[in-house]
């Protein structure tokens, strides 16, 4: 099996315009350039068969890894149930989600149980015209899930809601849905300062209509900081079918899913048991 290195492009990207910038800095002040290379790169990546099924027992022989049409030596090669992960869990909070809201609980509990591991962290957010850190970095499942219904309860509350910390900056968002903006805050104020296995969970419908970033900017963020983004999509059909915005929706899950290394999940047709094993399904190479 051949896997291109996406991520190791946009890795070794990001190093050489680091390095132009620096060696024409250095140029205009009459400075000896400075020369950076890049000698290890991480690339997560998981592998599915026909029918979504995925691969677990790869080893470092299944794998070959391609730069510039030239075989990379891999030096390292590890399964993630092997590596801490750090994990975010991004819940759409907007109008468009009402229905799936204790939908949304029920399958974060049974994820949290099932994948969680004694040396993984996890940070909770929602979003709607807000980016709310409703838990920051925890080694528990039931914390995060406590603090999920304490949410809950202070949004019956008129103003409560303005107690819990955003991420980014203040927006004047007129609309409901920053889908974009959630993802690319929790990668640069959260994830970006971490290390090793990071990814991210988010609980949606794809749709977005009050984000700053657009669906490149978020992909690019993601791709630069190593992050894996799992999209898990809850779509309300309309008379049982979907409609143009769905299909929008369902498209950009789908595209930020494959270009991050992660997957796009339809709980229409997938139980939270299943794609929790995406968990044990990534591996790890460098």
């Amino acid at each position: 099996m051949s896997i291109l290195g996406g991520n190791t492009y946009h890795s070794c990207l990001s190093a050489l315009v680091v390095a132009v910038a620096i060696l024409a800095g250095g140029l205009c002040c009459g400075q000896e350039p400075i020369h950076v290379a890049v000698n290890l790169v991480n690339v997560a990546f998981s592998v599915q068969v026909a029918g979504g099924a995925l691969l677990d027992n790869l080893t470092k022989e299944d794998v070959e890894v391609y730069e510039d049409a030239v075989r990379q030596r891999i030096s390292f090669f590890a399964k993630s149930m092997d590596v801490p992960l750090t994990l975010g869990l991004i819940v759409d909070v907007s109008g468009s989600q009402d229905r799936f809201s204790k939908q949304h609980e029920h399958d974060l509990e049974v994820f949290l149980k099932e994948v969680l591991g004694p040396k993984d962290r996890v940070f909770l957010v929602t979003f709607a015209n807000h980016i709310r850190l409703v838990s920051d970095f925890s080694p528990s499942g039931p914390e995060i899930i406590e603090r999920m219904k304490e949410y809950k309860e202070r949004g019956k509350g008129k103003g409560k809601l303005a107690e819990v910390p955003e991420l980014g900056p203040l927006e004047n968002r007129v609309l409901g849905t920053a889908f974009y903006d959630s993802i690319y805050y929790a990668v640069t104020e959260k994830l970006a300062r971490e290390s090793g296995r990071r990814a991210l969970l988010v609980f949606s419908n794809g749709e977005d209509n009050s984000s700053s970033h657009d669906m490149m900017t978020t992909i690019e963020t993601a791709q630069a900081e190593n992050v894996l983004v799992y999209a898990i999509r809850y779509t309300e059909k309309e008379h049982g079918k979907l409609t143009a915005r769905n299909k929008y929706g369902t498209r950009v899950m789908d595209r930020i899913a494959k270009e991050t290394g992660g997957a796009h999940i339809d709980t229409e047709t997938t139980g939270p048991h299943t794609f929790s094993a995406h968990r044990g399904g990534t591996e790890d190479f460098v």
